[in-house]
Parts: structure tokens; C-alpha cells; sequence
């Protein structure tokens, strides 16, 4: 099986660590042209150094927080009219832990606005691309918990329940 994806465009969010930043190294190895996106420039730049590189190839970053809507649709507005998206990869860190009695209304209103709403409206800006292009792959990294909800885990178990469905 072809593996490549070579001329392909991915934006990978939360890639200054962890799964993010693991997603963009793989997808850079496989030959996509990769965009960065998460809070810290410093983080940012370390990673798109880690970035494997292909003749052709072209990776950049963009320095958003997905629960600043405003700034965010702004920022992903300027990447799609510079090039279509073909893969997308929502991820963003998980919501403190802790029992859900003891969260507050404003810890699941700032998990849904961090994950389920810039999910959703960075789906709105490239699928349209994707449909033009006639390819396009959305991965929305969630967690176990939507099956089997984790203990001390409550915001996020809700939160990311959302985001599955």
C-alpha cells in the first residue's frame, strides 16, 4: 500500500507536544507538507525543526489558542486562501482533572470552547478545500473515556464524549 503523502497539506493542532507534535512528525515523514498550530512560538519553532524534510516539502507554523475564536477563524481564513488542507488533525490538552462535582460551570464552558467549538469551526474553513480538492481526512484525537469514562476525569469525559459524536 502507498503510504505517501506527498503534495498533501496537513494542519495539525496542540503539535508543540505530545500526540500532536508526534502526529506532525509522522505526517512529515510520510511526506505531507505540515502546518503547526498551537499557543507558543518557542515550542513551535522546536518542532518544526524536528520536521523531516523532503525535497519539495514545506512546513510553517501559525501561533493560536483554539478557545480565541475570533483570532483563530482569522488565522485559519489566512492558511486556506494560501493552500488547501487536505488532513486535518484537531488536538488540544485535556481539561484539568478532578471529580466532576467539584468542577465549576466555567471548567466545561472553556472545555467546550477549546475542543468541540475550534474543532468545529476549523472543519468549517478547510472542508470546503478538501471537497474541491476531492480528498480530505479529518482525525479528532479524543480519549478512551468516551466509551469508558475515566475516574477524576469529568469535565473531560463529558467534554470529549461531545467531541466523539
Amino acid at each position: 500500500m502507498d503510504m505517501s503523502l506527498k503534495g498533501k497539506n496537513a494542519l495539525v493542532c496542540g503539535s508543540s507536544s505530545g500526540i500532536g507534535k508526534a502526529s506532525a512528525i509522522e505526517l512529515s515523514r510520510l511526506g505531507a507538507n505540515v502546518t503547526l498550530l498551537a499557543r507558543h512560538a518557542d515550542a513551535l519553532g522546536e518542532t518544526l525543526m524536528q520536521l523531516h524534510r523532503e525535497a519539495g516539502q514545506e512546513h510553517d507554523f501559525i501561533v493560536a489558542d483554539t478557545t480565541q475564536h475570533a483570532d483563530l477563524h482569522q488565522k485559519i481564513v489566512g492558511l486556506v486562501t494560501l493552500k488547501k488542507i487536505h488532513i486535518l488533525v484537531n488536538n488540544t490538552g485535556g481539561p484539568p482533572a478532578g471529580p466532576i462535582i467539584d468542577a465549576g460551570i466555567d471548567a466545561f464552558r472553556h472545555a467546550f470552547e477549546q475542543h468541540l467549538m475550534a474543532n468545529h469551526l476549523i472543519a468549517q474553513l478547510v472542508v470546503p478545500g478538501m471537497k474541491s480538492e476531492g480528498y480530505g481526512r479529518i482525525i479528532n484525537i479524543i480519549s478512551t473515556s468516551v466509551k469508558q469514562p475515566l475516574h477524576g476525569l469529568g469535565v473531560s469525559n463529558t467534554i470529549r464524549a461531545a467531541v466523539g459524536n
